[in-house]
């Protein structure tokens, strides 16, 4: 298959930018490998032509209106051979083009106003799997298991929302333009920095492990105001902080050693790690990985302390050193395996 960076040259008319363009949507509704995904970024860049392809593809996808319409057609497999450069008859954009972006569920759309080019895309994985991005900035994101983002730039401001999940952000410095991510009712601000933020149901996570960043609630943000209810909070390197509910003044900066960090961390390189950590705890991590479900019915068991290492994937690993060293009795059913006190 072509690469994209091959296309310009062999793309003279706009019918072809166009189903190119169309095919680059179907395939991020596949989901895309960061190599896809850096070669996708790269042709949006290469000429103005592609831009305004996209624009024309939004405008298509919100009159088709409802996405429903064409999800039917989204299980067979998208047509990469439309991304070699080959002769094609010129015709009129029709259905073909709108149907396929409508088809998208994660989309992506370049917007070409009076000052600055804005770009808008949608990044989503799935349970077990894991993504780094590359954004038009330069910046970095690597995404954790069952996580969503938005994010859109322009020539002001770099705005992103994490929807659900865990992320880490490697920030490229550009004082000219903030970095804003939003997360569960909360705004971090950084400019060249690197920060990890999870969603742990209705708090936030913030662990800075580069540089500095602030932390206030959404709303005085947008509002640019700043009660003293929701006060901005800062943060170094090496210091975490967990915000409830959006409520930025109750949270607290606390610094941690380096093995915290690391085993925060950890799952960037496919581990979980655990202290003297509760089995429910335990149990609930490795449930964030896996399909398979661990359930703990007993409350005794669930608080006993647990350490160790393992891969995130590595769950039938864990119930065995649960069986052989703790004692511990494994139910296997077809989607979940409860853990009860051995007899």
């Amino acid at each position: 298959m072509s690469k994209p960076s091959d296309l310009s040259s062999d793309l003279p008319d706009r019918d072809e930018i166009e189903a190119v363009a169309a095919v680059w949507l179907s395939l991020r509704d596949r989901g895309m490998s960061s190599a896809e995904t850096t070669e996708f970024m790269r042709w949006l860049q290469q000429d103005p032509a592609h831009a305004a392809a996209f624009a024309d593809l939004e405008s298509a996808w919100r009159d088709v209106g409802r996405l429903a319409v064409v999800r039917s057609d989204a299980d067979s497999p998208p047509d990469r051979d439309l991304l070699a450069p080959r002769p094609r008859p010129r015709r009129r954009r029709g259905p073909f083009v709108a149907a396929l972006a409508a088809a998208a569920a994660v989309a992506v759309g370049i917007f070409i106003g009076h000052e600055a080019t804005i770009t808008r895309a949608t990044a989503v994985t799935t349970v077990g799997s894991f993504q780094k991005i590359d954004l038009p900035d330069g910046s970095v994101v690597q995404l954790n298991t069952d996580s969503a983002l938005d994010f859109e730039f322009s020539g002001k401001t770099r705005q992103v929302r994490l929807r659900r999940g865990e992320a880490h952000f490697e920030v490229a410095k550009d004082p000219s333009r903030p970095f804003f991510v939003s997360a569960g009712g909360i705004s971090v601000r950084a400019i060249g920095t690197a920060f990890n933020i999870r969603l742990r149901g209705a708090d936030v996570e913030v662990l800075v492990t580069e540089g500095r960043i602030g932390v206030r609630s959404a709303e005085s943000k947008k509002k640019r105001e700043e009660p003293a209810a929701a006060a901005a909070l800062e943060l170094s390197a090496g210091e975490i902080t967990l915000v409830p509910q959006a409520q930025v003044a109750a949270a607290k900066v606390t610094e941690i050693a380096a093995p915290q960090v690391r085993r925060t961390l950890a799952w960037q390189e496919r581990r979980i790690e655990f202290d003297a950590m509760p089995l429910a705890s335990v149990v609930a991590e490795f449930n964030r990985y896996n399909r398979c479900r661990l359930v703990i019915s007993d409350r005794t068991l669930a608080a006993k302390p647990f350490t160790g290492v393992f891969r995130a994937d590595e769950y039938q690993t864990f119930v065995r050193i649960l069986e052989t060293t703790f004692g511990v009795r494994a139910e296997r059913r077809p989607d979940e395996i409860r853990l009860q006190p051995g007899r």
